[in-house]
């Protein structure tokens, strides 16, 4: 057998048990983390790139035509906006009161559940028979929305003093690295892709690395974490049954929003996971960022993606279900 015909077989097999790879890398990262913990500095300053990286491949997956034609599906985008940005402040008010006190675990709560995710979100809404290519095309603005709402949210929660605290160097800086420079590069590579062969060759091997990059990223992340949780595993895990919470409430949710908005059954999967799936991997830079006093943001904004990748293999069972196709 040639490598030609072993190379999409490889890939095609990565993709069909790409949850049990994301939940392996979680473990593998977690194991790392604990047995050689002076290396979680050193993957800290990796976390950006690897970063960059996925997103660079997911933006690829998008051609700017698409993304173009998105901004025209005006029910399916007005949902999503709507469930993020309005339904999600809405929940997490709600919890809020009941939150631990520690400031830092609250503005960690606060980073990773006021945002939506915009990677891995794709893969699992797919597996669930939802309209992944609507939601992918979605991403850019996704993003760019919650990089203008998050600051404004934040102070709504936790007030002026907050300013005091975060700085807006971070965000800037993550959207530059991980929004306009990967998309600009992805778009550029299109361009390119669309006249030349050694073009349309990077695109899909860039493509094909999309399952080992999110696992790469993910091993990453959670090693460079797992040790800041040395005398704080029982104040990171108080927030778990917030998020588990989160998980349950949005599934309800993001059923209302569909049908409020009479999507049809793969739009209506997708909003569901949308709004319950949050953006850890992107806010992680801005955590990371914040005085040592509040160093453990950070590691609660990585427990946010334990349980939901757990979660997720669960809403990938349960939603075709509350959602069957007529």
């Amino acid at each position: 057998m040639t490598q030609q015909t072993q190379t999409p077989g490889a890939v095609a097999g990565m993709e069909r048990h790409q949850v049990a790879i994301y939940v392996g890398a979680i473990a593998a990262g977690a194991v790392a983390g604990w047995a050689v913990p002076h290396l979680g500095p050193v993957l800290e300053h990796a976390i950006n790139p690897v970063l960059a990286a996925l997103l660079y491949v997911t933006f690829l997956q998008v051609p700017a035509a698409d993304l173009v034609r998105s901004l025209r599906a005006g029910r399916f985008l007005a949902a999503a906006l709507v469930v993020n940005f309005i339904a999600v402040p809405l929940v997490v008010a709600a919890m809020f009161a009941f939150l631990p006190a520690d400031q830092a675990v609250r503005l960690g709560v606060l980073l990773v559940l006021l945002t939506p995710c915009v990677d891995y979100v794709i893969v699992f809404s797919g597996l669930a028979g939802g309209d992944s290519r609507r939601l992918l095309a979605a991403t850019p603005l996704l993003l760019l929305a919650q990089m203008v709402a998050l600051p404004v949210l934040l102070v709504a929660f936790m007030g002026e003093q907050l300013t005091t605290v975060v700085e807006p160097g971070p965000f800037v800086e993550a959207f530059v690295v991980l929004i306009v420079i990967p998309l600009a590069l992805a778009w550029l590579t299109q361009a390119w892709a669309a006249r030349r062969p050694a073009g349309r060759a990077v695109a899909h091997g860039a493509g094909a690395a999309m399952v080992p990059l999110m696992a790469a990223t993910l091993i990453t992340v959670v090693a460079s974490q797992v040790p800041k949780l040395d005398g704080r595993l029982a104040a990171v895990a108080a927030v778990v049954p917030f998020y588990v919470l989160f998980l349950v409430v949005m599934v309800v949710v993001g059923l209302v929003v569909a049908r409020l908005f009479r999507l049809d059954v793969p739009a209506g999967r997708a909003i569901v996971f949308t709004g319950a799936t949050r953006n850890s991997l992107v806010v992680l830079p801005v955590a990371l960022a914040l005085p040592d006093a509040m160093g453990i943001a950070a590691a609660v904004v990585v427990t946010q993606t334990l349980v939901e990748v757990v979660g997720m293999v669960v809403y990938v069972r349960l939603v075709p279900r509350l959602l069957p196709l007529r």
